[in-house]
C-alpha cells in the first residue's frame, strides 16, 4: 500500500511539472510583461489554434491534480491513524511513608 502512495506521489509531482509548463506556453491575455520588452503580439510558440487546445488540457490538468491531492489527502490520514506511535505505559508505584 505504501508503494502504491509514493507512486501516485510521484505522479503528482509530474502532473505538477507539466501543469506549470502548460501554463507558461500559454499566451496571456494582455500580453503582459512581454508586451513592455518587445514581445511579439500576434505570435504564439505552436501556431494559432492551439489556444483552445491549451486551455482544455490546462482545465484537465487542473482536474487531475485536485483529484489526486484528494485521494493523497484521505489517504495519508488514514495512514496516519493507522500507524501511530503506541507511547509506552508507565507504572506508577505508590510508596506508603
Amino acid at each position: 500500500m505504501i508503494v502504491l502512495f509514493y507512486i501516485l506521489l510521484f505522479i503528482l509531482f509530474g502532473v505538477c511539472a507539466l501543469l506549470t509548463l502548460v501554463i507558461l506556453i500559454q499566451e496571456s491575455k494582455s500580453m503582459g510583461l512581454g508586451a513592455s520588452f518587445g514581445g511579439g503580439g500576434g505570435d504564439s510558440f505552436f501556431g494559432t489554434s492551439t489556444a483552445d487546445v491549451l486551455k482544455k488540457f490546462t482545465a484537465y490538468l487542473a482536474g487531475i491534480f485536485m483529484i489526486i491531492c484528494l485521494i493523497l489527502s484521505f489517504w495519508s490520514s488514514s495512514l496516519a491513524r493507522h500507524q501511530k506511535i503506541k507511547t509506552p505505559q508507565i507504572e506508577i508505584e505508590e510508596t506508603n511513608p
